[in-house]
């Protein structure tokens, strides 16, 4: 039962007040879908729920517990509740009407309108009950007196917040993860002096070019690049693989990473906010600004909702005002509170986002860090895969792959001597050459004598012998390795064999290849190689096509050709000369091994730069975009249910009408299923 105002008093409203200290405002600075940070909503609704209890039990403890507010008048119970109420509608409910005004001076309706449109009309018609009492018509009155309202505005402003708060808590989620991991790079480092000595110094003093070293069991502080030794990295923060990564001299590491064996040393390359893991924590931040297409479906349907729902509301009020026979005013006044609180459009405004964000920190625990959360809707439904060769479906770098001898020389022989010679030059397929030495466990001794003369080899002296290394004359091949680069190897004059060196298929390739097939994709190459490396790439994938001796201008233009035959594309490369077909496609795809500028055109980064993570990426778009029309199917099943309701259509027949404080938990409700069913993606198996 409904306590009521029975008497006039002076006038002792509470002020609403805004917010007029500098740190009062700053706080409310809008940090998140138009409102301030949770640490600052959090107070807020602290007040609201303390003081909404009060409220509900004088309001409502009656038809809870009879007698349990009998010892309070009708008349003090109605000036308390409005005591109460006003602080939360005004102090807590701040953000929200700070946000209602700006919707309505910019004619862009949201949740936050229809909100603090309801609660507004629930909290000012109480008002208005409790000072003006006497001027309310005799037959609009119960026994306590005149209805009122507070608890409706009071409750679901409290709850709003509490959905708010749960909203943003799930927004921060996505990165907090990485976040954490940024805290496993240790604060000290251990620099190594150029005469030997270590010193032990703050990570922000550490410097590109830097000795570091490394102990068993510790993380590394920086990126850089491992020394004349070779260590077990546990990189599973990044790429989610358990097994550590064996690491040789010159191969890339990433700080926050565990060292599982020895001691190492290695050199700093990038430091501070250069860091992987500093990229990574930016490029999750920037993909959470993002909006994709499919979520400017509930502005839309905001742009549009507001007005009929106000129609629905008007109507209502006046159906119930013409037609009830008695207090039909009032019945209509609290049936079109019920219309607007119940259309807030909180679970649709929360389809979206929370979806989106709890996905995206999904997929960076996956090694798929999104950019541009557009580029997850794109890919749900993307139908054409353009992937570059070297780097993505390659490993991106030339390896040894065959060694055919003469003269009696031994396949030692000739490695041996050639990585002697190589061991000076900085070429791509000298550095393979004395790699392919190493791994042999062959050992040389330095070469004297050294020269190089760009386009024809090196020559050098190895062990008192005269050893030239240079291409292979035009037109020699190996008939198992037809397109591999020929290295022709001379020892004092005489032809001691060939060297054939290609660019290996990452061992991934060929399965995520078939697993994207799989999932629909048509999948064609693209790369600047020779159509003759192209195709023997091509057949042994068994891709559907491929596209050979482009440019990276005729990249871009594949990308529109394949797009104006109605085609959804996904590129996917690593290097400078991919950007512009990264930036053309429906969706960028990067390697994380790839060049900055790459990454920086695409809307996708793969951490690892590994295909595999590429299917994981497709998973991951279309358990978002189904968990979206999810949420967004719900939000609208609710509002079309709950509206007739809210209405009184029901009443004629059933006699059922809708409280506002019920609509307001409805509401609630349906946001924290929403939110419910989005966090779902965060166990995922992708």
């Amino acid at each position: 039962m409904k306590h009521s105002a029975s008497s006039s008093a002076d006038s002792g409203h509470a002020h609403g007040a805004s917010p007029s200290s500098h740190t009062e405002q700053d706080a409310n600075a809008p940090v998140y879908m138009g409102l301030p940070h949770e640490r600052f909503l959090r107070p807020k609704f602290y007040v609201a729920a303390v003081l909404t209890v009060p409220v509900l039990v004088l309001a409502m403890g009656e038809m809870v517990w009879p007698g349990l507010v009998d010892f309070v008048s009708p008349n003090v119970s109605a000036w308390w509740q409005l005591a109460l109420t006003t602080p939360i509608f005004f102090w807590s409910g701040w953000p929200f009407i700070q946000r209602w005004w700006k919707s309505l001076r910019e004619r862009d309706p949201n949740m936050f309108t229809l909100t603090v449109t309801g609660t507004g009309a629930a909290y000012f018609y109480s008002i208005a009950a409790v000072l003006l009492w006497r001027h309310f018509p005799e037959e609009y009155r119960t026994h306590h007196g005149v209805p009122l309202y507070f608890e409706a505005a009071a409750f679901i402003t409290t709850v709003v917040l509490l959905g708010q708060i749960i909203e943003q808590r799930a927004h921060a989620r996505t990165d907090a993860a990485i976040r954490a991991l940024m805290e496993l790079a240790p604060k000290i480092a251990h620099r190594v002096r150029a005469d030997g000595t270590e010193e032990d110094v703050a990570v922000d003093q550490v410097h590109p070019g830097d000795q570091l070293r490394v102990r068993p069991g510790e993380n590394l502080p920086v990126d850089g690049v491992l020394a004349h030794s070779t260590a077990e990295i546990d990189e599973s923060m990044l790429t989610g693989e358990p097994l550590p990564v064996v690491k040789k001299s010159g191969d890339k590491v990433s700080a926050g990473t565990l060292n599982t064996t020895g001691s190492f040393l290695y050199r700093a390359e990038r430091v501070g906010a250069d860091t992987l893991l500093a990229q990574i924590v930016r490029l999750v931040e920037q993909a959470t600004e993002s909006e994709p297409p499919i979520a400017r479906l509930a502005d839309r349907v905001s742009a549009w909702f507001f007005p009929v729902v106000l129609a629905i509301a008007g109507t209502s009020f006046v159906a119930w005002t013409l037609l009830a026979a008695e207090r039909g005013w009032l019945y209509g006044l609290m049936s079109a509170v019920s219309v607007l609180i119940i259309a807030c459009p909180c679970a649709l405004g929360l389809a979206t986002p929370v979806s989106l964000v709890t996905g995206i920190g999904r997929g960076a625990q996956a090694g798929v860090l999104v950019k541009d959360a557009a580029a997850l809707e794109a890919l749900s439904d993307a139908t054409t895969l353009l992937i570059d060769k070297t780097g993505t479906l390659t490993a991106g770098r030339p390896e040894v792959v065959a060694v055919q001898v003469e003269n009696n020389f031994t396949e030692a022989d000739v490695l041996r001597f050639a990585a002697a010679a190589e061991s000076f030059s900085e070429h791509p397929l000298a550095r393979a050459i004395v790699d392919a030495a190493k791994n042999r466990s062959l050992t040389f001794t330095a070469a004297e004598e050294f020269s190089a003369e760009p386009g024809a080899g090196v020559r050098a002296r190895v062990d008192g012998r005269q050893v030239n290394v240079g291409r292979a004359p035009v037109g020699t091949q190996l008939a198992a390795h037809p397109t591999a680069t020929l290295v022709a190897v001379t020892i004092d004059g005489q032809a001691a064999g060939l060297i054939a060196l290609a660019d290996q298929i990452k061992p991934t390739t060929a399965a995520a290849i078939r697993e994207l097939q799989r999932q629909g994709l048509r999948v064609y190459m693209v790369t600047g190689d020779r159509t003759a490396a192209a195709k023997a790439v091509a057949d042994e994938l068994g891709l559907d096509g491929f596209h050979a001796e482009v440019t990276p201008a005729r990249k871009q233009e594949l990308v529109r050709e394949h797009q104006a035959r109605g085609e959804r594309v996904v590129f996917a490369g690593d290097g400078l000369n991919d950007a512009p077909a990264l930036a053309a496609a429906d969706v960028g795809i990067a390697m994380g091994t790839g060049t900055d500028v790459a990454m920086h055109s695409a809307g996708l980064v793969l951490v690892k730069g590994d295909l595999q993570a590429l299917v994981r990426a497709v998973h991951l778009s279309r358990a978002v975009l189904r968990n979206i029309k999810q949420n967004l199917f719900w939000a609208f099943a609710y509002n079309i249910a709950g509206l007739p309701l809210a209405a009184g259509l029901l009443y004629p027949m059933f006699g059922w009408v809708l409280n506002p404080m019920f609509a307001g938990v409805a509401m609630s409700l349906s946001s924290v299923s929403v939110v419910a069913n989005a966090l779902r993606l965060r166990r995922v198996r992708l």
